[in-house]
């Protein structure tokens, strides 16, 4: 079972790249940026993109105060810090910076710390783009912490409010589901661990507790902790996979190692693709290192891959991480261990490509030199992936990397839903120029505010499907498909 420890959850000295082939001319892998501890240590999760381009991403540890970093990346690989952590007496800004900023659809970006705050038990923040930190809640400051602590992500949901999980607190110490408005009003959905040894589940690990918004309106989530208590896991279960809706309802949809073979235990990163189905790891059982599973959203689950299913591992140990490619495209991620490097005990993880159907490819072997640990892929809108090694590179305190597969640019929109009238900030690359955006084949007026941002209003009779931006090198469609709402 992952243990929450500063090298998983864990700014910035630029170093010159190392380059590296895959065995694929169509596949290129980059070190960007070698961290050194005093500007940024272990980079928590992939860098997001900003509407000014740039990706922008945090470190668990290191920076001017040793609490955590707020870094930004420009597109040619120059990196600086946007901020630190525990820079406000008492650490009340916040310290130790965990999970994926969120970009919101006001151009700021937002996200949690683990600790720090005024009761020392976490905090939500904005960020802008300059720098500039608001506190937007502080954890703990209720009455026995019923309101939660350590929150483990944010999620902006098509009601323009966050949503997520903590880790602690809550009216049974295992942890709770929260809703939160942008102006600070904070809401307990659910409290884990209220059903009898709980069998609902509760998170003793930041890296699974992320919910994502199902296309029916609901919020789905894991936990690591929890479930039946079967198999090799820990005395309070191997985890489960559940369901909540915007008022509150849990549903237990899966409990992990349920199987007599166990089907893998400690779930992370659940997802919606494209088919409707939701995708996720587990990082032990199946029965070897780990297993890519698909879900239904009436909790029957199917195993795609066994890790560890080659001499050595080779196809890697413990995934952590997985996303889909733009267009319904195949699935990318990254295993914690194994792989072909040899400088790390177990292996230095890896980088694997799946489609929905078909084998496994690994891309990409770390071997410490050029990082240890993955933790993560985002593709932003030039096709590129990008990531990070918790550990690693050529100072030892991880990398950000890229990984281009020869897959083509994009648009996404921010939010990927709305209100016809709403207003929506499409990003992208190169949108200099565009000349029409549509919603679904229905024009739109909008604004270029620049090459990578365009500002729009979703047209009367517009309807769900994908946006498009027509640019002078040609039509870009959006990652997902944008929902309109009546």
């Amino acid at each position: 079972m992952h243990e929450v420890t500063a090298s998983k959850m864990v700014c910035i000295v630029f170093v010159a790249c190392l380059t590296m082939a895959i065995p694929s001319a169509a596949q290129t892998f980059h070190t960007l940026v070698n961290f050194d501890n005093s500007n940024g240590s272990s980079p928590q999760l992939p860098p997001v993109q900003g509407v000014d381009g740039n990706l922008y991403g945090v470190t668990f540890s290191g920076g001017l105060n040793g609490r955590g970093t707020v870094y930004q990346i420009t597109p040619d690989g120059m990196l600086r810090s946007l901020y630190n952590f525990c820079s406000q007496p008492q650490c009340t800004d916040g310290e130790f910076p965990f999970g994926a900023l969120v970009p919101g659809s006001d151009g700021n970006l937002y996200g949690i710390t683990l600790n720090g705050g005024a009761y020392s038990e976490g905090t939500a923040f904005k960020l802008t783009l300059q720098g500039q930190l608001t506190s937007v809640y502080t954890f703990c400051s209720q009455a026995n912490c019923a309101d939660g602590a350590a929150p483990n992500g944010l999620l902006i949901a098509t009601d323009g409010n966050f949503y997520g999980t903590t880790m602690g607190g809550g009216g049974n110490g295992g942890g709770t589901v929260f809703k939160l408005t942008p102006q600070g009003a904070l809401t307990v959905l659910y409290n884990f661990c209220s059903q009898i040894n709980c069998a609902d589940g509760y998170d003793s690990n930041a890296s699974s507790g992320t919910l994502t918004e199902g296309t029916d309106g609901n919020f789905y989530g894991l936990t690591d902790v929890g479930g039946s208590r079967v198999g090799n896991c820990s005395p309070l279960g191997c985890g489960t996979a559940y369901k909540i809706t915007p008022q509150g309802k849990f549903t237990t949809l899966y409990t992990f190692c349920s199987l007599s073979n166990c089907a893998g235990a400690g779930p992370y990163w659940l997802m919606q693709a494209a088919d409707g189905f939701f995708y996720g790891v587990t990082g032990y059982g199946g029965p070897f290192g780990g297993t890519i599973f698909k879900l239904t959203s009436q909790g029957k689950l199917t195993t795609l891959y066994s890790f560890c299913a080659k001499s050595g591992c080779t196809d890697g140990k413990e995934p952590i991480w997985l996303v889909q490619a733009a267009g319904a495209g195949a699935f990318y991620g990254a295993t914690f261990r194994g792989g072909s490097g040899t400088k790390c005990r177990s292996g230095c993880g890896t980088v694997f490509e799946i489609p929905s159907r078909g084998s496994l490819t690994s891309l990409h072997s770390f071997d410490l030199t050029d990082g240890s640990y993955p933790y993560g892929l985002a593709q932003a809108t030039n096709g590129t992936f990008y990531g990070i090694t918790s550990e690693g590179g050529a100072d030892g305190y991880g990398t950000v990397f890229s990984l281009a597969t020869g897959l083509a640019p994009f648009v996404e929109s921010l939010p990927t839903s709305g209100k016809v009238g709403a207003k929506v900030l499409i990003l992208g690359t190169d949108l200099t120029g565009a000349t029409e955006v549509s919603f679904n084949g229905t024009a739109a007026t909008f604004t270029v505010v620049s090459a990578t941002e365009i500002a729009a209003t979703v047209p009367s009779g517009a309807t769900t499907g994908s946006v498009l931006v027509t640019t002078p090198s040609g039509t870009l469609k959006s990652n997902v498909v944008f929902r309109v709402r009546p």
